[in-house]
């Protein structure tokens, strides 16, 4: 199980780049435009890069619901390997069927 502050940290990022994520869209989308001279996508550069680092998208990631541990997260599930198989193999994932062969 992942410790309570590590967990509490990856909920502030999420919190983070929900909020952030308007304005850094709204940055990109000028910066993608291709009549807008240099000296501006400088500028543009600049209010990106001042932005806080937490509230980028590549810092935010999955964690399974039960333990917090984020390897192996399946996004259907919300949850890790680990716990899939427990909960499967107990029936307590709907439309989850146990295969054998």
């Amino acid at each position: 199980m992942a410790k309570k502050a590590i967990i509490n940290r990856e909920i502030k990022r999420n919190k983070l780049h929900q909020r952030y994520l308007a304005k850094r869209n709204d940055i990109k989308s000028k910066l993608s435009d291709p009549n807008i001279s240099l000296e501006d996508k400088w500028k543009l550069r600049l209010q990106l890069q001042k932005l806080p680092k937490n509230s980028s998208p590549s810092r935010v990631s999955k964690r399974c619901f039960l333990t917090g541990r984020v390897h192996s997260v399946y996004s259907r599930f919300g949850l890790s390997r680990i716990k899939i198989r427990e909960y499967g193999m107990k029936g307590e994932i709907p439309g989850l069927i146990k295969s054998s062969w």
